[in-house]
């Protein structure tokens, strides 16, 4: 194989005058284990300089300062490839699948539910296959919201950014109260304050752990959510041909009955509509790999894998059990409307309805583990790009404050903060807040996904401009630039979907026209907040989009082999056995 060759050394000097300047790269492997890991008073203390353990003359270029910054991130490569791969495939599950597709079950019927996250899968197939394209060749910190900043406008990277962090922020609160309605499965006295106490202080210690602790937990959470995942589906085929328990609803042959009664769609065109966003907020979360991948020691190796495993989630996972669930629970099931808890999923309702002992109880457990994962992913994103927006002078620069554990120790505080808005559910009327605060940024992840597939658009435009081919790319997205050019134009679908919704929304008009306009801001409040941050960003900064020969392509570039070397690679791989050639082209690079 062709080692990949580096266009400069780390070490500059300048030619005609002695250094004036002196850069000390902090090393973290000089540290002791307990600093590295996070369980010392001395880990808490910022990190000299940047990481990467290499000492650099001066330079009063701040060009090459860029670059070098760009080539040695401050967060610490901690991640390993398991960690990155059940990032990928298991991440995302949460709520989203084991709770909220009731909700859609019931407004959208079986096939609804199919067809909308069908869609938002195939095109989430598109940009993680562009997401992998660009942080194998960019791996830098703040991922996609850097890539905004450089291939964009800052502006609408600042817009888009702040959107991402304050829906992260948001979400965290959230799937602490849904923990504790959780465990409220199982009777018990407990308060829910209590409850949420005592989740609050489990995701707070894991967090301290780092980038370290959120990897092991994704990684351990992601093989029991992807156990139960299966389990389920195997025991849903069962169930299905007629092999439940006696007395139990499973205990005949099923087949496709309930999409015969009461029906496939739940409310027609416009039950499908109202579930993409339900669909988006499933796979949110996915776009992660992008911020993990400065993380990652070796993003071309893992990276590919990771990107790949997208397409088996989406397939296995989401696909299969979405359709056991339609086929095992009739979309006017009246528990797919309770509450927001353990008792509204259809998982667990599918398992009662089969009078299958137990089995329910750890659904159960395993909904409260993943609402904890997603709790964590909530800071460690959120805390990611708000410390990449402290160093792109969007946020104030205290959040660039990285310790010698790799944690932007601030930028997690900042995201903890929110966590006690958790506490607002137990009052009388905490619902109708925290629902207007959801609906603030309820719909950043397709904006975050809009992003993306602009900067890939931009990026290939820029690649080809400055005369470069497609071919000394590392990695090629699968579906090419026409692949980001679906995800844009479904993505404005979702969003003129989600627009008549709000005007026209499922079960009718409300009466007033206050509870109109409150119907209409509760789906749509996020557009106009989207809106307002990206005209302050143009007011504040005076930025505009670059042209594509101006874009910058070297800084933060990690891969500067020529097309001749790399289709020599490639065709180095062709060679390969078949057997080895389909189990790279499926899970590997």
């Amino acid at each position: 194989m062709l080692e990949e060759k580096h266009h400069e050394s780390l070490s500059i000097a300048s030619d005609s005058k002695p250094q004036e300047h002196h850069i000390e790269f902090y090393d973290p492997s000089k540290e002791s284990i307990w600093t590295r890991l996070g369980l010392s008073w001395e880990s808490f203390k910022r990190a000299p300089g940047t990481t990467g353990g290499q000492v650099v003359a001066g330079s009063n270029n701040v060009e090459d300062l860029e670059k070098i910054m760009a080539d040695a991130p401050m967060l610490q490569q901690k991640m390993k490839p398991r960690h990155l791969t059940m990032i990928a495939v298991g991440g995302s599950i949460g709520t989203g699948l084991f709770v909220g597709s009731g909700g859609a079950l019931h407004t959208g019927g079986p096939a609804g539910i199919l067809v909308a996250w069908l869609l938002i899968g195939i095109m989430l197939i598109n940009i993680t296959q562009a997401i992998g394209e660009m942080s194998i060749l960019y791996p830098v910190s703040g991922g996609f919201y850097t890539w905004a900043v450089r291939f964009l406008d800052p502006s609408f990277a600042f817009a888009m950014g702040w959107n991402y962090v304050f829906s992260w922020a948001i979400t965290l609160p959230l799937e602490i109260t849904v923990a504790a309605t959780t465990v409220q499965y199982w009777p018990n006295n407990v308060p829910l304050a209590a409850w949420i106490t005592m989740f609050l202080v489990v995701i707070a210690i894991i967090s301290l752990f780092g980038t370290l602790g959120f990897a092991e937990e994704e990684f351990w959470s992601s093989c029991l959510k992807l156990l139960v995942v299966v389990m389920f589906v195997f025991i849903g085929i069962v169930c299905i041909c007629g092999g439940g328990p006696s007395g139990g609803d499973y205990d005949h042959y099923l087949g496709g009955h309930y999409w015969k009664n009461p029906g496939a769609f739940a409310n027609g065109f416009k039950g499908v509509c109202a579930v993409f966003v339900t669909g988006a907020f499933s796979f949110s979360g996915t776009e992660m790999v992008g911020l993990a991948a400065s993380e990652t020691p070796n993003p071309r190796a893992t990276m590919p894998g990771a990107v790949k495993g997208t397409f088996w989630r989406i397939t296995v996972i989401y696909v299969a059990s979405l359709t056991i669930i339609g086929l095992l629970v009739p979309w006017d099931e009246p528990r797919l409307t309770v509450g927001s808890g353990a008792g509204a999923s259809p998982f667990v309702i599918a398992l009662d309805r089969a009078r299958i002992k137990g089995l329910n109880h750890f659904v159960n457990a395993t909904i409260c583990i993943s609402v904890i994962s997603i709790g964590l992913s909530s800071v460690y994103a959120g805390s990611r790009t708000l410390t990449a927006l402290a160093e792109t002078g969007y946020a104030p620069r205290i959040f660039t404050y990285v310790d010698k554990s790799s944690r932007p120790l601030w930028s997690v505080v900042a995201i903890m903060l929110f966590a006690p808005l958790a506490y607002i559910n137990v009052l009388e009327q905490g619902t109708v807040i925290f629902n207007w605060l959801l609906a603030l940024s309820g719909l950043s992840t397709l904006f975050s996904w809009l992003s993306i597939c602009l900067c890939h658009i931009r990026f290939r435009r820029a690649w080809k401009v400055q005369g470069h081919s497609v071919d000394e790319l590392p990695f090629r997205a699968l579906g090419g630039v026409w692949g980001s050019w679906f995800g844009v134009v479904l993505i404005v679908l979702v969003l003129i979907a989600q627009f008549y919704i709000a005007i026209w929304p499922v079960g009718g008009m409300p009466d007033s026209p206050r509870a109109v306009a409150e119907s209409f801001f509760a789906v749509y409040l996020a557009v106009p907040v989207m809106m307002f941050f990206y005209a302050a960003g143009i007011i504040w900064k005076r930025t505009l989009p670059q042209r594509a020969h101006k874009i910058d392509l070297d800084a933060g570039r990690k891969s500067w082999l020529t097309a001749e070397e790399m289709n020599a690679w490639r065709a180095e791989r062709r060679s390969a056995p078949i057997y080895v050639r389909l189990y790279r082209m499926m899970f590997a690079y």
